[in-house]
């Protein structure tokens, strides 16, 4: 059995959606203290779901590289 969430699956959500669609990119520390989170935890929910759209880096080299 895992953990209960610190923060709602909603905020989390909305925090994402609104650090994606703001212009110029928020710094995550003050758009964290401001949503009344850890910054750390904001900065691991965007790039969680950057991974999760596919917007991220992969791990695997690209196929150029590999033999």
């Amino acid at each position: 059995m895992s953990a209960p969430r610190k923060y709602p699956l909603e905020l989390r959500e909305r925090a994402v959606r609104m650090y994606r669609t703001a212009e110029p990119k928020p710094v995550i520390r003050r758009m964290a203290e401001d949503l009344g989170v850890h910054h750390e935890a904001l900065r691991n929910w965007i790039r969680q779901a950057e991974a999760d759209a596919g917007d991220g880096e992969t791990c695997s080299p690209p196929p150029s590289v590999r033999n």
